[in-house]
Parts: structure tokens; sequence; C-alpha cells
């Protein structure tokens, strides 16, 4: 069946998913009957899916007449044959309990059509077990959508050891149909993708706390302001349900053994009464939002490599396993889990080495088979590779706090890494940029620089609380001359330097930016010179720099008014090269830092001397044009560009 041939989806099932998925479907056209055993559960259902389409066309994301429409095409029913004898398409979503799934499916059997494709929306439970409850388990899969489906992108499809390759095929084409990300599962293992690497992660957390080591707080404030995650771990937890997490953890813990023994905590809240945010209660209060915001000063490094190190744990067992691949992996944490970067993303940054040392000296420590290392990731370590790419030299060699450094197609990417403190700077992350920049300059096979910074800001300027709580006036003038140092590292360097900004770029992070050649920004992101809005001036060159780039008069205008600028103004000016939107602007940076990497480096090098002595004396600037010309004109490159132009091909330039 082709998912052009779909008209009629069946949804088993009118609880929180169950509604979902029907609206969802009815979105995308398609016949929908909503099915549940008793008429008021049904109607609920209905009325959830009435609520949230008029909650859309209130955010003028459907007009009135869209959100009718769909609401027409949903049929609620109590009778079972009525629901299934005329589906293409049926997508279970009853309770997680395997008999209760099992059970319908017996009774379903006796009245859905012999061609239909049957899905089951579970999140963790064994496909091919639950299709031994069918004749025709070819015809069944999973479908894994997430929670609330209207909003959430991706729908895991798991084949079962008898599903047929064309319903895979449909489900993936019906997901596509409804304007959702399918992955296609490599095969049926006990928590997908999604839900193998989550709840694991939302365990340790949990173990974290139990143990003494960590508090909520110290845990949460890490995982939202150490890793990213938008909403830490317990506050997530809260959010999906303690129930779920500890029925999907008992889950794991029978299908996969001592590894994945369930945290305490969950079954004490769950035999409670406190599930989360639906009872009122969980790791959280929620009777008042303050109640549950998450502490922005208390990260841990320690609980970040802890919870790093079980999230690459679980990426490579999947990895190995031929579940997913480490995009996959990525992929589908990004968009089924919120995450703003993948695991495998976050684990190579930490470098998977050591990550394999904190889960390796953790289970010295305890014991615990959670922490047993997976052989994949001890394949990866012991190589010398990441999930992405082959770990480099410098990577392996070097370890840095408050950035992190990655080399990739000819490109060293430096990534400012407070993202808790909006990447503001540091005298101790200037150290580590001088030391980062110093190292790449001397790698042969890094032939450009890219800046970005972490999370939602490129730098929100100098970290002015720490940076105040020093009024020695001998320490603020060394402070000065260390940040002009560490920029002057990426002005001086013989490589095109490209920055990408998103964001705030404000003060020092906008001094930073100017020592780039280019500037790549978004559209989100916002620039300004802010020093004199608390008695500063610029400190880190950018009385000197800014000038020379968009001129004295703007310059002057933009340090005296210190006032916020729109990366439009900034184009303008002449500060940013190029504009994009904010979702392409990391992507775009790195394509215009790696085509700069594919340039002559030898006439790179000359072209930025020449430039900078320009800036002391036109003279001098002159006579440094004039001999590197003579020079380049017997170098290998010159001839292989030459020989590039005449036989129309791109050039290979090796900067001999």
């Amino acid at each position: 069946m082709d998912a052009e041939d779909i008209e009629h989806v069946a949804v088993l099932g009118a609880g929180t998913m169950g509604h979902g998925i029907a609206e969802v479907a009815a979105l995308a056209g398609f016949d929908v009957a909503l099915r549940d055993i008793k008429e008021e559960f049904v109607q609920a259902g209905y009325e959830k899916a009435r609520w949230s389409l008029e909650k859309l066309v209130e955010k003028e994301e459907l007009t009135t007449d869209e959100a009718d429409a769909a609401l027409e095409r949903i049929d609620p029913v109590v009778d079972l044959e009525a629901a299934v004898s005329d589906a293409d398409v049926v997508v279970e979503s009853v309770p997680e309990k395997m008999d209760v799934k099992k059970n319908v499916y017996r009774e379903m059997s006796q009245h859905v059509p012999a061609d239909a494709v049957v899905a089951t929306n579970t999140s963790a439970l064994s496909v091919t077990e639950l299709s031994e409850a069918l004749e025709r388990p070819e015809r069944f899969c999973g479908m894994h959508f997430f929670n609330p489906p209207v909003r959430m992108q991706l729908v895991e499809v798991v084949p079962g050891a008898s599903t047929h390759d064309g319903t895979v095929a449909a489900a993936m084409g019906l997901a596509r149909a409804m304007g959702k990300t399918p992955l296609e599962v490599g095969h049926d293992t006990p928590g997908f993708v999604v839900n193998r690497v989550l709840v694991p992660l939302l365990n340790e957390a949990a173990w974290l706390v139990h143990d003494g080591v960590a508090t909520v707080a110290e845990v949460d404030s890490t995982a939202r302001y150490g890793i990213g995650l938008p909403n830490g771990a317990f506050r997530l937890a809260d959010r999906i349900g303690l129930d779920v997490v500890a029925d999907v953890l008992d889950y794991l813990h029978e299908e996969l053994g001592a590894a994945y023994e369930p945290c305490p905590s969950f079954h004490e809240r769950v035999q409670a009464g406190a599930l989360g945010r639906k009872t009122g209660a969980g790791f959280y209060d929620y009777d008042g939002e303050s109640d549950s915001d998450i502490r922005t000063d208390a990260v841990r490094e320690d609980v970040e490599r802890r919870l790093l190190a079980v999230m690459a744990n679980e990426t490579a067992k999947l990895v190995g396993d031929d579940v997913a691949t480490p995009e996959e992996v990525d992929e589908a944490l990004m968009l089924g889990a919120g995450f703003p970067e993948g695991p495998a993303k976050l684990a190579d940054r930490a470098g998977l080495v050591a990550l394999y040392e904190t889960l390796a000296e953790v289970q010295g420590e305890t014991g615990a088979p959670r922490y047993a290392p997976a052989e994949e990731l001890v394949r990866r370590a012991g190589g010398g590779e990441n999930f992405h790419h082959e770990v480099s030299e410098i990577e392996a060699e070097t370890a840095f706090n408050d950035i992190s450094l990655e080399i990739r197609d000819r490109v060293g990417h430096v990534t400012l890494e407070r993202e808790h403190r909006m990447n503001t700077i540091t005298a101790e992350l200037l150290d580590e940029l001088e030391e980062a920049v110093d190292a790449l300059a001397d790698d042969p096979e890094v032939r450009a620089l890219l800046v970005t910074g972490a999370g939602e800001a490129f730098s929100a300027g100098a970290d002015v609380e720490r940076i105040a709580g020093s009024a020695d006036a001998i320490e603020a003038v060394e402070l000065s001359r260390a940040g002009q140092r560490a920029f002057a590292r990426f002005e001086e360097c013989d490589m095109p330097v490209v920055a990408g900004i998103t964001g705030h770029c404000l003060g020092g992070g906008m001094e930073l930016a100017a020592c780039a050649d280019l500037r790549v920004g978004s559209h989100d992101a916002e620039f300004g010179m802010t020093q004199h809005e608390i008695g500063l001036l610029p400190g880190w060159g950018g009385t000197q720099r800014l000038p020379e780039i968009v001129g004295e008069g703007r310059a002057t205008e933009l340090i005296l008014t210190a006032e916020r600028y729109s990366p439009e103004e900034l184009a303008e000016y002449g500060f940013l090269n190029e504009v994009v939107e904010a979702d392409r602007l990391e992507e775009r940076a790195f394509e215009l830092a790696r085509d700069l990497a594919a340039g002559p480096p030898v006439a790179q090098r000359y072209t930025k001397r020449a430039i900078r002595a320009g800036r002391e004396s036109r003279d001098a600037g002159l006579e440094v044009e004039a001999q590197a010309f003579g020079q380049l004109l017997n170098t290998e490159d010159l001839m292989e560009g030459i020989t590039a132009f005449m036989g129309e091909r791109d050039p290979e330039f090796e900067g001999n």
C-alpha cells in the first residue's frame, strides 16, 4: 500500500496521544475514526481535539475554515467494527500494557480489512511480541508519535520481526503525509531510539540525587545550563509523567537487565500520587511556575560528565547494534525530546575518551552495572574516533572548560561554551582562546577558523559580575591587555577567520567578532557596543578595530550611544558580510569557512599581512603586497591554480 492509497485512518484510544494523532491525521486530510471503549471517553477526546484546533486558530496557525474542516473529518465512535471495518491504517494508542494491547488486537482482527496496515503507538514495548496477537503480523509495525502529536515532529517507525518492507514504507509515507519526520528504526529493540537514550538519562539524574552525589537543583542547573536541555532533567521527567517514565524503566529493566535498574525515587513518587505536572507535584511542586524555576548558578562539571557519559553509552549501544546511526540518534533526540543538540554531537564535544574514562571510574567506585562501557564506545574511544568524525591529535591533546574545539574539513571550529552565562567572557576563557588559536595555527591540517557561541548567543560580552569583583586598577589593566592579546590571535592568524553570530553579540562579544575576517549573522542576532551602559569603554581592541571596519563616524556612534542594532543595520554599516536565517547560521558560517579553507593558503597568508601592514602605513602595506606578489609567482599553488583554471576544474591548493 502506498501513502497515496490511504484515505481512512482509525485511531484506537482517545486519550492524550490518541486524540492528538487523530487531530494530526484529520489536518492532513484523512477521514478519521476516533474510537474508545466508552462514549464519555470518546467525547472527551473529541472535545480536546476541538480545543486544540481552536488554539491553533487563536495563534493564527490555522484559519477557522481549516479547523472546522479538520474537526468534521473526525468521527467519534465506540463500536470497534464501525471504527476499523473500512480503515486503510489503524493506529492503536491504548494504555502501555502488553496484555491490554494484545486483547485489542484480537478483537480488532475480526473486523479489520486484510490489506490494512496496523500500527502501535507504543513508546517502548516490543513490536515483535505485540504482533503475535495478530493474524497478519507482516502488516504490523510501530508508529511512535511524541507528545503532543500536533507539535512534535518525530515519528519512530519500528518494524517487528515479521514486518514486510511495504508496511514500513506505508507507515513512513503516512507520517510524511501528516507533515512529520519519520525515522525508520533499524530493528525492534526496547525503547527504540529516543526513550533508549532519554529515559536512562532521567534515571541517572535521579540516581545522582538518590545516592547523595548532587541535589535536584544542581542536576537540573547542569542539565539546563551545562548541557543545554531546555527543561533540565527533573522538570522534563515531570512533564512526561513519572508514571510513564517508571513504566518505561521497568520494561527496559525487564528486557535488558540490571544496567536499567529504576531509581527508587520514581516508584516512591508514583505510589504517593505525585506523577509530575499533571498532578501538581513530582520532583517539583507546581502551585506556581516560580516553584520550578531552574537555577543558573549550580552547574557542576562532575555531574555534567556523568550525564553526558550515560547518554554517550546508550548512543553507542544503539549505533553498535545497528538500530540507528549517530546522525539518526541526534535527529531523533532533537525532534522527539527537544534537545538543542543531539547526544552524539554532545559526546563528540566532550570527547569519547573522556566519557569512557568517566564511566570506568564511576563503575569502579560504585560497581553499578549501568556504568559498564558499551563495546562500541570502547572501540571508538580506543581507536581515536568520535561519533561523527575521527579525533584529531589536537583535539585529543587539548582540554578546555569554557570553549570547545572541533576540526572538520580543514576548519578549526572554536565554540564559546558558557551558555548558562550567555557565553560571557572571563579571564579564564581568554586564556583558553589564546591556547586554542595557537594550537590550531600550528596544525598543518587546519586551513580556516570558525568562531561561534553555544546556545542562543554568540557572546553577551564580559562577565561583568566576576570582573567587577576586583577593584584593583592594575588587575583591570592586565585584564584589558589579556583580552587584547587573545583577540589579536584571531586577527593576526595567517588563516581566514569567520565568525558565526546568532543571538546577543554585545560589548566584548562584538569586539571578539570584530577580529574575524568575515562575519555572518542571523536575522535574530542583536548587536551593540554596550560598555558605556555601565560606565566602561571597549577594552579589548574595540576602539581600534571597529573604526577600521565601519569607519570612524559609525564606530563613534556605536560606542557612544551604546544602543542595540539589528543585523540588517550592521550589514549596511559594513560590519556583517551576510545575514541568514537563524536555523541556517552555523551551517552557512561553516560552509563559508570550509570554502575559504580550500583557498590558496600562501596567498591568503600574505593578503592578510598586507592588509594589516596597510593599517599602519600605506607605503608599508604596498611594499608587503609587492613582495608577496613576487613570491607567489614561484609557488606550486599558482601552477595548480592556472592548471585547474585551464582544465575547468576546482584547484587543490597544498600551500606550497
